[in-house]
């Protein structure tokens, strides 16, 4: 129900003639538009974006649809102060926004602000000066000015830095010539992003199975409308190949694509792959552009200019001007689930705007979600499977070493038998991958004479050391403090021990067993995004023998000479409660292991293991996959776990224990009795304390069929109102359990 603007601000002037109303969406956590009138003068439809006064602020917002309210007198609300010029948003794209905040809970005005996260790119793109050549001829004809006026001759507007470096001269010489009246100035618009891609720059290289995975999906596209495509291929078998030829027949049809990819580390050696198909590189958008880069991006996005964008999963929000085909690149990965004010799965959103605008979507992954395996298998989804390497490459020998059998040596995390697959390897001029899904240097640091440990102050997690930095942090907020030199409850120096090991600790060991081998250590604790992608650049030219790294070196990348991959501690992610723990697991540990032989060489993984019976371990080994999602797929349906049943997550912090916990009980006594969904808690969250919060956490739980939404907007309507610190924030299909 849209609401009057008069209501909430008061009639501060009368509006200039208005002659109607209209209800606009701003960015902000209101239940849903707000009327305000429009002057006699301006033109608006649904989607236009306007500025609009909210209280004694002016704000953005989109013109919504009509929600049906009829009788407010335009002379008593407030006027739309501006509109943009800029396209509106189209119809699709705001049926899209209702369905996401219907889905999650979310107030609609905060998933809108996610599709206008450029506000400066609403008004078009001011034009750039340029040149243009004229029947003025230099008094003196130099080599470097025929150059220029042969370049300039076809009549076509230049800019000065563009012409200089066409023609190879400094931008001097162009200034000398538009001062003799040879050139003269006009304004050119703004140049685009990035060139247009050509579907056909170079014929694709695709084998007999590659093949026919790409006539599937390019059926799908030629068909036109809504198809779901599940490419589940083996690491290094030509998916991306393959899903490149789905985009190049939707540019044919003159449509626009976007590329989701889950980390922006993959997206460098994936921008040349583009490339070299293409001829020109795809748009960016991810959090590490620039604003005014991100202002361009948008723009381009909305006026179809660019044609092609790859980016995180905020990019699914881009209001583009003709959409045509969504690629979801490791489909299977958390990070596509935001888990801040709008809480989202971006894969499922992907498919979801494509059923909506009737387009195609192709999810891929070498070790899809359990989701989309049933999808696939009960005929929602096409899959498609991609079972060998591009070139006949063989997948890695995959070994388990037994750690009870084969122990480290004493203060060590590396076994005799990792060891020496690691001097044989480099021994070869090949390079080997050590995995440790764990940053910094040890995850606890306490004190052996009072048994101390060193605790956020603000967070219920330990400090994790980070020796190369001489610091100890909290992973959770960020806190960090000097490492000290003694124990700071009972004073005794030299008595501080590391628990456990980190990337670090783990290149430590690797240097004191390898002093002449060229390591690199990948973490994000110790990089940002430019070094990072040269450290990847300088392990494809073989300038680092070993390679130690937590996830970032898991998926996407293409290293030709790794022979040898090495799990660190791979039952890592099975210590804990999370039903996915299984799932992730293995997803994780094959997606490292994949890393190995991509070129062809014959290649190795050892996985370090105390476990080695468990089904996650023995299906990784056997390289059978589709047993270990058989099993998992059955322990799922027998305790209605998702797909087969649903989840709610409700965490309730505040400033204070007695505050969240009092609240959640509130919310437990006000749940309604649904047949067929129970709400389990309060229980403390696992972490229970962030950044100075406390945090309970309930768990709706439901069968497939089950009215979530209404029983959680149910549950929220009947119980207490969220009063002084106290917050309530809603997880629809949590995949975070902490």
């Amino acid at each position: 129900m849209a609401k009057d603007s008069s209501d909430l601000f008061g009639a501060l002037f009368d509006p200039p003639s208005p002659t109607r109303t209209v209800p606009v969406l701003v960015p902000m956590p209101a239940p849903g538009p707000y009327s305000y009138a429009v002057p006699e003068d301006m033109v608006v439809e649904t989607g236009s974006v306007v500025q609009v006064p909210l209280g004694p602020r002016q704000v953005f917002g989109v013109v919504w649809d009509d929600t049906g309210e009829k009788g407010v007198d335009p002379k008593k609300l407030r006027p739309i102060t501006k509109s943009f010029e800029c396209p509106p948003l189209k119809a699709e794209m705001r049926r899209f926004v209702d369905w996401v905040a219907a889905y999650t809970l979310s107030p609609p005005g905060l998933v809108a602000r996610m599709a206008l996260r450029a506000p400066a790119a609403f008004d078009p793109e001011p034009m750039i000066e340029g040149l243009r050549l004229t029947e003025g001829r230099p008094e003196r004809l130099t080599p470097a000015r025929e150059r220029v006026m042969e370049l300039a001759a076809e009549g076509h507007g230049w800019t000065k830095s563009g012409l200089a470096h066409a023609a190879g001269v400094s931008t001097s010489v162009i200034d000398g010539l538009v001062k003799q009246g040879v050139f003269e100035t006009i304004f050119l618009p703004a140049p685009p992003v990035v060139p247009e891609p050509d579907p056909d720059y170079v014929e694709p290289r695709l084998e007999g199975p590659q093949k026919q995975a790409a006539s599937e999906i390019l059926e799908d596209v030629r068909k036109g409308g809504f198809h779901v495509s599940l490419v589940d291929g083996v690491t290094g078998s030509g998916k991306t190949e393959v899903y490149f030829e789905a985009v190049a027949e939707t540019l044919r049809q003159g449509r626009q694509v976007l590329i989701l990819l889950p980390e922006i580390a993959l997206t460098a050696a994936f921008l040349e792959r583009f490339q070299d198909r293409f001829g020109a590189k795809p748009a960016e958008w991810h959090s590490d552009l620039s604003p005014r880069m991100r202002e361009k991006v948008w723009r381009q996005a909305v006026t179809g200019e660019v044609k092609v964008v790859a980016g995180a999963r905020s990019a699914l929000f881009l209001p583009f001007d003709n959409l045509g085909l969504i690629i979801v690149d490791e489909e299977h990965d958390p990070a596509y689930k935001q888990e801040d004010r709008v809480f989202y799965n971006a894969r499922d959103m992907a498919v979801v705007r494509a059923r909506i605008a009737e387009f195609p979507v192709v999810l891929v992954s070498a070790t899809p979600s359990v989701e989309s395996q049933v999808n696939g298998s009960s005929g929602r989804y096409n899959t498609i499977h991609l079972h060998t390497r591009f070139g006949d490459a063989a997948m890695p020998d995959l070994h388990l070493v037994d750690m009870r059998r084969h122990p480290p040596e004493r203060g060590g995390f590396l076994s005799p038998v990792l060891l020496r697959g690691i001097g044989k390897t480099i021994e070869k001029g090949e390079q080997a991958l050590l995995f440790l899904n764990r940053r910094g240097y040890a995850p606890l640091t306490l004190c052996r004479v009072c048994g101390h440990r060193f605790q956020c102050p603000q967070c219920s997690s330990w400090l994790v050391e980070h020796r190369f930095r001489n610091q100890l942090q909290c992973h959770q907020c960020g806190h960090s403090e000097p490492t000290p030199d003694h124990c700071p409850e009972c004073g005794t120096f030299d008595h501080l021990v590391a628990c456990g090991p980190g990337v670090e600790r783990i290149a430590e060991e690797v240097e004191k067993h390898f002093p002449d081998a060229r390591t690199i250590v990948l973490s994000s604790d110790l990089m940002g995004v430019k070094r990072l992608r040269l450290e990847l650049e300088a392990i494809v030219k073989g300038e680092a023998d070993i390679v130690i790294g937590t996830q970032l070196v898991a998926k996407g990348h293409n290293f030709p000479l790794m022979t040898l991959v090495g799990i660190v501690d791979a039952d890592l992610g099975l210590a804990n409660g999370d039903p996915r723990a299984a799932e992730r697991t293995f997803q994780l540990l094959s997606q490292v292991t994949g890393r190995a032989g991509r070129t062809g060489r014959k290649s190795h993984g050892l996985l370090q293991t105390y476990q080695p019976q468990h089904p996650v371990m023995q299906a990784i080994v056997s390289g059978d996959a589709s047993a270990f999602y058989e099993r998992e797929i059955v322990e799922r349906e027998k305790a209605v776990l998702p797909p087969f049943g649903r989840l709610a997550s409700i965490i309730v912090s505040a400033d204070t224990r007695g505050e969240a916990e009092t609240h959640a009980r509130g919310l437990r006594a006000a749940a309604p009795q649904v047949t067929g969904i129970m709400l389990l808690g309060p229980a403390e969250a696992p972490l229970a304390l962030i950044r100075g919060r406390h945090r309970f956490r309930l768990l709706a739980h439901g069968r497939r069929n089950s009215d979530m939404q209404t029983f959680l907007r149910t549950l929220l309507a009947n119980g207490p109102k969220e009063r002084g610190s106290v917050h309530v924030q809603l997880d629809i299909d949590p995949q975070s359990f902490l």
